[in-house]
């Protein structure tokens, strides 16, 4: 079967990025006893006979209920099925868009620590970057609005970039220091001076 360039265009734009989470999907039922292959191989034949796609609304979707389809179809014919395959067949329910429930949980945990956070930068640090960042402000208004230059602005928002970036990175901890400063007093007064002049 030869496809059109504007079908094999669309099935590659719509379709094949969805492919890995119908495997997956598929791959959780195995009791339905058949290849995996062979269901997506069929979804891919089935969407590409189509007369038209203009009608489909939510690509991602449609191909799961093909592949459905598929397997009900196959079951069908088959001479005998087994008991655990019927079972599976009422796990064939298709995957919702909605993040799981697991998924939301660690969402919410991973925004506390992000506003935790930014609750640590430095007060002038945390006010130009909740004036950029949350309320959108350009650098030029976030200076005006806190009479500070523009060239401070960004300064303190690059210390606030490097700050977040440094401890997501690290999963919320402590620097982290490949060795001791020689003058731990040194070190602690050149953190102290660098601190003073972005307040």
């Amino acid at each position: 079967m030869t496809i059109s360039r504007d079908r094999a265009a669309w099935l590659g734009r719509h379709i094949f990025p969805n492919e890995a989470a119908l495997r997956l999907w598929l791959a959780r039922r195995p009791a339905i006893g058949m290849d995996v292959e062979d269901v997506v191989q069929e979804s891919y034949a089935i969407l590409a006979a189509l007369d038209r796609v203009d009608h489909i609304v939510d690509p991602r979707t449609y191909l799961f209920q093909v592949a459905k389809s598929v397997v009900l179809r196959t079951l069908r014919r088959a001479r005998i099925v087994a008991i655990d395959a019927q079972i599976s067949v009422e796990l064939l329910e298709l995957p919702a868009d909605l993040p799981s429930p697991e998924r939301v949980a660690a969402d919410r945990q991973e925004l506390a620590q992000v506003a935790k956070l930014i609750a640590a930068l430095p007060p002038r640090c945390r006010e130009v970057f909740t004036l950029r960042k949350f309320h959108g402000l350009s650098q030029r208004a976030t200076a005006e609005r806190l009479g500070i230059a523009e060239s401070t602005v960004e300064k303190h928002m690059v210390k606030a970039l490097a700050r977040l970036t440094d401890a997501i990175g690290r999963g919320g901890s402590g620097q982290l220091r490949s060795s001791s400063p020689r003058d731990p007093s040194a070190a602690q007064s050149d953190d102290q001076d660098r601190d003073a002049e972005l307040a």
